[in-house]
């Protein structure tokens, strides 16, 4: 089973320039547009918008994209 993220956890994932952390700052349950790129998201496979500690920019990624960080 995928792991279900919150608002506020602090998030892990994979970019070209390596790792990259950051915060979950929605939880995406509906098909949305972004940054001209369509997510089929929905309330059973939600995606989640998340924003780069280091950069400020923001971002969706899906559950298995993520990896929960402890600080």
């Amino acid at each position: 089973m995928t792991h279900q993220f919150q608002k506020g956890d602090k998030v892990e994932w994979d970019a070209s320039g390596g790792s990259v952390r950051g915060v979950v700052k929605d939880i995406i349950t509906e098909p949305t547009d972004f940054k001209n790129h369509h997510f089929a998201a929905s309330k059973d496979q939600p995606e989640y918008l998340v924003e780069s500690e280091k950069s400020g920019k923001t971002a969706i990624h899906r559950a298995e994209e993520l990896r929960p960080v402890d600080d």
